[in-house]
């Protein structure tokens, strides 16, 4: 047995039916885990979650199959690894995360989680392997996106992707708006694109979906996998229904988080034209997350970009008056939301790299037997 066998352990993840429940001591601690080593790259709590908050995310779901191990070093919990499986028709990617606390790095566990999630994703017979990573900026070397938008720090993290065969496919500019200081420039801006935005109408909602508007935002949120900049990365279109709209909606109301979501309607038809969704967890006071914006090709060129997230955060003060903020990721090539973002307010404050490799099919038989770490 070598050393790091000897000391590593990569053990699964078992998801408790509740928080309370007496099995749910390791997912706790696994929470607590992934804050820390948030905290560590962003330098901010902004990315911190309870655990009653997380938990609905790793409930099964018909749309994935999800992994989730705990990595041990001498019995001590000192990162986790994820491994999502999308269950689209046809799909041949993959997702994964690891993520370690510092005090753990330079003793090769990084590299023993990553054997672990290659073979693990190609027994379920996947061959695009992704992964979203933050690059804090630092003086040195850097990495320039392909797409000729951005760059990004040759730092520890991006020797390890590179070293393992990952190219840099993208790159996510983090943004974050001072509510407060916005507030101003936020009402000039709804002001203009409302009158721009003659046809339309602003409807909102927060979470679960009204019946009237579950076939529409359920078609916008389709869209998102085949309408957003992706570069060269594999993206499966997704197919969204009821259902599963139910189900999304469902993890942010068992998880106490308020879901708003602001869209423009066509007058004259009816259609969901445009959507934005903000996000923040039972505690108001900390920062807000805006997650996925689109506006459907067949009706830009009024203004409705504008118009749903400034109509989004004047909603906002109301819901959550006390939060200070709002951070959101957009692809760097992504100018037209990005155009939206700098006018409200927005400042970039670090970036993320999207990492890509496409392993070869003729290596599967070999990996087909491997055997994982420790239990995995």
């Amino acid at each position: 047995m070598n050393d790091i066998t000897a000391r590593l352990e990569l053990r699964p993840l078992r998801i408790p039916e509740s928080i309370d429940a007496p099995d749910a001591a390791d997912f706790r601690e696994m929470v607590r885990v992934r804050n820390l080593v948030y905290r560590e790259v962003a330098g901010d709590d902004d990315a911190a979650v309870r655990p009653e908050e997380l938990l609905p995310r790793y409930r099964a779901t018909p749309d994935e199959t999800r992994h989730v191990w705990l990595a041990l070093w001498h019995g001590r919990v000192v990162g986790r690894i994820g491994l999502d499986i999308p269950h689209e028709e046809r799909s041949d990617t993959a997702y994964w995360i690891i993520e370690l606390l510092r005090e753990a790095h330079g003793r090769g566990i990084g590299s023993a989680a990553y054997r672990l999630v290659e073979q693990t994703a190609r027994r379920h017979g996947r061959h695009a392997l992704q992964s979203y990573v933050q690059h804090p900026d630092q003086p040195g070397e850097r990495l320039r996106a392909p797409t000729g938008f951005g760059d990004i720090p040759l730092d520890r993290a991006a020797r390890f992707l590179v070293r393992h065969g990952y190219s840099l496919e993208q790159i996510y500019r983090k943004s974050v708006l001072e509510i407060a200081a916005a507030a101003s420039t936020v009402d000039a801006h709804l002001h203009r694109a409302a009158a721009a935005a003659s046809g339309y109408r602003v409807v909102s909602w927060t979470a679960p979906t009204p019946v009237e508007y579950v076939d529409g935002y359920a078609w916008l949120k389709s869209r998102m996998s085949t309408d957003a900049p992706a570069a060269a990365l594999d993206v499966d279109e997704e197919v969204w229904d009821a259902a599963r709209l139910a189900r999304h909606d469902a993890q942010y109301v068992d998880a106490g988080q308020t879901l708003l979501v602001t869209a423009a309607q066509h007058i004259d038809t009816g259609e969901l034209a445009a959507f934005n969704e903000l996000m923040i967890g039972a505690d108001l006071t900390l920062a807000t997350h805006q997650h996925d914006t689109l506006v459907a090709g067949a009706h830009r060129g009024h203004r409705l970009g504008m118009l749903v997230k400034c109509a989004g955060l004047v909603a906002w003060r109301e819901i959550a008056p006390r939060s200070p903020r709002v951070v959101t990721y957009n692809a760097e090539e992504n100018r037209p939301m990005l155009d939206i973002n700098e006018a409200i307010g927005f400042r970039a404050v670090s970036y993320e790299g999207a990492w890509q490799k496409r392993l070869r099919r003729t290596d599967d038989a070999d990996s087909a037997g491997s055997s994982a770490t420790n239990g995995s």
